[in-house]
């Protein structure tokens, strides 16, 4: 193979690469537009019947508290939809500096109507406020696809666990997402992050999963030159840690 092709090959590869990133992430969009759409309309009725609160309130002090419940309404509603639509665009393609705990909460965000639909109770630890160099929407798609595999692993509720910390000794940033789900048997467990395998069996309407999410995780997170791995008990739950290098290879003297 000629030089020119070897080039042609890569580009090729890494557009197919960036396509495959952009499918799963719009799949997980539409794992939560019904949610957030249900949350965006609470918010609405909310704005409107303080609106019409304020419009009959005579009092100041009655008028003001209904401007500051609309004002905080418009501001949760801007926040979801911000979230929603970076989300769903590629982002800066370039690594950044990055808060984990920030990407974190705001994945919450993004996700936490779902998860109460779904009577899922989140449990938060964050240990430090570790900040690692990574292409921040491509951690945020790992995050959701791992919430979104928590929730769909309680189907009848359950406590969804998430735990940041920074190990300064290891140059490690990590992430760990527990659920109490259904569990994954030894014999999968092995499988999961190969492309097209999936554990979810086809819902009502017969769609299953793609498969893809996993994989696709494993990538970006061997991309970013960390490493990602699971341990799972049936009937009990899983858990899945995210190590993220605080510092690059190449940053290092």
């Amino acid at each position: 193979m000629t030089g020119e092709e070897v080039l042609a090959h890569t580009t090729e590869t890494d557009i197919l690469r960036q396509q495959l990133l952009q499918a799963q992430r719009l799949s997980s969009v539409g794992e939560l537009a019904s949610s957030v759409a249900h949350e965006f309309n609470n918010i609405l009725t909310t704005i409107i019947n303080y609106a019409k609160l304020g419009m009959r309130a005579s009092r100041e002090g009655d008028q003001r508290q209904a401007f500051e419940k609309i004002l905080k309404g418009g501001q949760r509603a801007a926040a979801i939809v911000n979230s929603m639509l970076g989300f769903a665009r590629h982002g800066a393609t370039q690594r950044q500096l990055t808060d984990l705990v920030r990407l974190v909460e705001e994945v919450l965000l993004l996700t936490g109507k779902d998860l109460m639909k779904h009577g899922i109770q989140v449990e938060k630890h964050y240990r430090g406020q570790p900040q690692a160099p990574v292409i921040p929407c491509q951690i945020e798609q790992i995050l959701v696809n791992l919430i979104i595999n928590a929730r769909q692993a309680m189907p009848n509720g359950g406590k969804l666990k998430i735990e940041v910390s920074e190990n300064s000794e290891l140059g490690l940033a990590e992430i760990r997402i527990s659920d109490t789900g259904v569990g994954i048997p030894p014999d999968q467990l092995r499988l999961i992050f190969e492309p097209f395998y999936t554990t979810k069996a086809p819902d009502e309407h017969g769609h299953g999963g793609t498969g893809l999410g996993l994989s696709v995780c494993r990538q970006i997170i061997e991309q970013h030159q960390g490493r990602i791995r699971v341990e799972s008990v049936v009937g009990k739950g899983s858990t899945f840690t995210v190590k993220l290098p605080l510092r690059l290879i190449e940053d290092r003297e």
